[in-house]
């Protein structure tokens, strides 16, 4: 793939979602869907790596960006996750000023909103390919459950998900 394509592929999604996990099904559509670069399976690994490293949540850019690319890739993908940071930095001085306008806070709540329904929607797909079995489905389960009911924090829950995969014959 051409790197500054993909770099412009990126960037539409951390733009157009102000990264995170917000930019998954957009990634998702565009490298696994329409270009057939990533697999669903390689795109979960980019977003586990983008876990369990330190940094934003929205780091798996730069693990996609070396699935798909090599090293030109990640590069790429750490372009289009910092220029973001550096666009929104005249929007929060403008907004900044006019943070208390009802209007304002409704944009900020749809925008809230909108992220939480994409990352929800990009969930399904991403769980069906690594989703394989009794013991990963009950990983999923109890993941969810851990984090929506508790405070435990999500390094815990990925390390007791980690060994429990690690140690049991059931995993494929």
């Amino acid at each position: 793939m051409n790197v500054f394509l993909l770099y412009l592929l990126l960037l539409k999604a951390t733009i157009i979602t102000f990264s995170g996990l917000a930019s998954l099904p957009v990634i998702r559509e565009d490298l696994v869907v329409h270009y057939g670069v990533l697999t669903d399976r390689e795109l979960n690994m980019a977003v586990a790596a983008g876990q369990l490293g330190p940094g934003p949540i929205g780091s798996y850019v730069v693990s996609a960006g070396y699935l798909a690319a090599g090293i030109p890739g990640a590069i790429a993908g750490w372009m289009a996750m910092i220029t973001p940071a550096f666009l929104i930095l005249p929007m929060l001085r403008y907004m900044g000023s006019r943070a208390k306008s009802p209007g304002i806070r409704r944009m900020i709540r749809g925008v809230t909103i909108a992220a939480a329904g994409l990352i929800l929607a990009s969930a399904v797909p991403l769980a069906q390919s690594a989703i394989s079995g009794p013991l990963t489905l009950a990983i999923a389960v109890s993941s969810f459950l851990a984090l929506a009911f508790t405070r435990i924090d999500s390094i815990w829950i990925m390390a007791a998900s980690a060994a429990a995969a690690s140690i049991s014959p059931m995993l494929v």
